[in-house]
């Protein structure tokens, strides 16, 4: 019953409250990334935006207006890895928050010894367990060059939503049997592993050497490549490829 109720209220939606046609164009024209799927694909995901923006709710923050251009780029973006796992995927939060620009955070940890270092820490996004997630207006409208670079601050964010759908952000997102999240780990580990070396040798890397942080922004650079230049993910790093292609049930290089 549930479910016969909620494929009545997205037909619904789809129907009273598109995105027009305009606006869509004007969004695929500056995220190109975006085009280098089917028509099938892009008709999909921009079903799955109009969803999104009917489900979420966006503030701006510093006097910043979120306009329906604004919140038509983040939906775009933020569909792209869901567009074959679905959007109950972000179901358990609602809010999005977007600042103009980077964010300065305080930030405190406390070393072997027990005491308490300050620090700040500049944030062009963050991902919250349960909402909401920030993100920098100006990281977000510069995504069309930054591809560039395989930058993506939609993507990063919201491959760590998906990570967090298990309770944890540890690179492992929801996987359905734990025979799956060790056949994950016997892929990611050594990738990571290797990406810290490489890191750590000074030598060049696809991804962002931010990665290198932890398991779980190493998904989350990984998850932005993945999605914005596939075909140099798989040329250079072909079992991640494959693993996040499984996870996804997306294989963007061979569009």
């Amino acid at each position: 019953m549930f479910e016969r109720w909620r494929r009545w209220r997205a037909q619904r939606t789809l129907a009273r409250r598109p995105i027009p046609d305009a606006l869509w164009a004007i969004t695929l024209a500056r995220y190109p990334f975006l085009t280098q799927r089917s028509e099938a694909d892009l008709t999909a995901l921009r079903e799955l935006a109009t969803l999104f923006l009917a489900d979420k709710e966006f503030a701006g923050m510093q006097g910043l207006e979120v306009d329906d251009g604004m919140a038509v780029a983040i939906a775009a973006q933020a569909c792209l890895p869901v567009l074959r796992l679905g959007l109950s995927c972000y179901d358990h939060f609602k809010g999005i928050v977007v600042h103009p620009d980077v964010v300065v955070a305080r930030r405190e940890v406390m070393d072997e010894d027990g005491i308490v270092h300050h620090y700040a820490e500049e944030l062009a996004g963050e991902a919250m367990e349960g909402g909401p997630v920030m993100l920098s207006w100006r990281d977000v409208a510069g995504a069309g060059d930054s591809a560039a670079w395989v930058y993506n601050v939609v993507i990063h964010e919201f491959a760590h939503v998906l990570d967090m759908r298990d309770g944890a952000s540890d690179g492992v997102p929801l996987l359905p049997t734990a025979a799956a999240r060790e056949r994950w780990l016997t892929v990611l580990e050594p990738e990571w592993d290797a990406f810290r070396a490489q890191v750590d040798s000074r030598r060049g890397t696809l991804l962002d050497p931010y990665g290198a942080e932890g398991p779980d922004e190493f998904f989350a650079v990984a998850s932005e490549v993945f999605f914005v230049d596939p075909a140099a993910l798989r040329a250079d790093h072909p079992a991640l490829y494959a693993l996040l292609a499984r996870y996804y049930r997306q294989d963007p290089a061979a569009e």
